[in-house]
């Protein structure tokens, strides 16, 4: 791949945040029409349903994983030089993290991505919950809140400097991460025939993955043709809320991709939903709802800071290379959001289907 002429046609600065908008609107659009989100997955799960919304969060992760595992197996990517695998990691921020995450999530009735996704489709109480999360997350990441995120996350690290991989760790072939995905999209189509999902549904679901996977290959191909370092990562949404927040508040902002990320998935799901004519303002229907999705943005905001991702970024974008932490941080999501729902939601009656946001 290419890309040195784009680079100076219209530098390197513009390129990545160009690279972030194509990222983001592929994940916007494939995201809005799948509804996608982890949150509505975990409730199914905690429901012993095993419908749609699992079905399609398996098939996102696992074709990020058999995608990303495929590039890496061509040289188009090397996982250890991504950001989340060359620095230290936390076992503790991902524990106590992922847990703060999934419980946030419920309460605000939907993941940080889909919140974002809900948000450019009318739903002003994603609006309200997304920038609740997107302000808590930057005061953890350098404002009031980041001296106890980085007491709590210095707690446990991983050794060497360096964040734990899997494949390494477990002395497996490089492929095995292939393989895994390819037994888990499976398990995936089982649970979506079985569901009676529609295969465009199962489609769009996939192109969520796929979004992970070309992020991660079009920001390492940016590190190897730029002149300065270019921090390889791919889909996001905790630190890059909170940069794409600054980015509008602070004089002479730098164009990255996490800011050209974040406009990209609103302008995607955006133009998914008005197409289908789904387009339709929302608001909060109680103060009690209110209260309840703004608190769980603030934990969402702090745990997704805390275990190194959001239900995207450590959930699939981090395990789709198979960064140990992550994998941790998802597990203790998913409890986290099964506990909270049977504590909170199940314990009152509520109905089996909620909505996502």
């Amino acid at each position: 791949m290419d890309i040195v002429p784009l680079i100076d046609r219209i530098g390197e600065e513009p390129t990545a945040a160009l690279f972030g908008l194509i990222t983001g609107i592929v994940f916007g659009v494939a995201a809005q029409r799948s509804r996608f989100c982890l949150r509505a997955a975990t409730v199914e799960f905690a429901r012993r349903m095993m419908d749609s919304s699992v079905a399609i969060w398996l098939l996102t992760f696992s074709t990020a994983l058999v995608w990303v595992q495929g590039a890496s197996l061509l040289g188009l990517l090397r996982p250890e030089d991504a950001r989340m695998m060359a620095v230290t990691g936390t076992w503790s921020g991902a524990i106590i993290g992922g847990l703060m995450f999934g419980v946030g999530m419920v309460l605000a009735r939907g993941c940080s991505g889909r919140l974002l996704v809900l948000a450019a489709t009318g739903n002003l109480r994603s609006v309200v919950s997304g920038l609740i999360f997107a302000v808590v997350a930057q005061m953890s990441l350098h404002g009031w809140l980041a001296p106890t995120r980085d007491k709590l996350a210095r707690l446990w690290m991983t050794d060497g400097g360096v964040n734990v991989n899997l494949l390494n760790a477990l002395g497996v072939p490089d492929w095995s991460g292939f393989a895994l995905g390819i037994l888990i999209a499976v398990l995936a189509i089982y649970i979506a025939r079985k569901s009676g999902m529609g295969y465009r549904r199962l489609v769009f679901g996939s192109g969520v993955g796929f979004a992970v996977a070309l992020g991660w290959v079009l920001t390492y191909q940016l590190s190897l043709a730029a002149f300065e370092p270019v921090t390889v990562n791919s889909v996001t949404f905790s630190g890059p809320s909170a940069n794409t927040l600054m980015f509008f508040l602070i004089p002479d902002p730098v164009l990255e991709f996490d800011v050209g990320l974040v406009p990209g998935v609103v302008i995607g799901a955006f133009a998914a939903s008005w197409l289908a004519g789904e387009f339709k303002f929302q608001g909060f229907d109680s103060e009690a709802n209110m209260r309840r999705s703004m608190f769980g943005a603030v934990l969402m905001g702090f745990g997704a800071m805390l275990a190194g991702g959001c239900a995207i970024g450590a959930g699939v974008t981090g395990t789709s290379i198979l960064v140990g932490t992550a994998w941790l941080a998802l597990l203790c999501m998913w409890i986290g959001a099964v506990f909270t729902d049977a504590l909170v939601d199940q314990s009152k009656g509520r109905g089996a289907a909620l909505p996502a946001a």
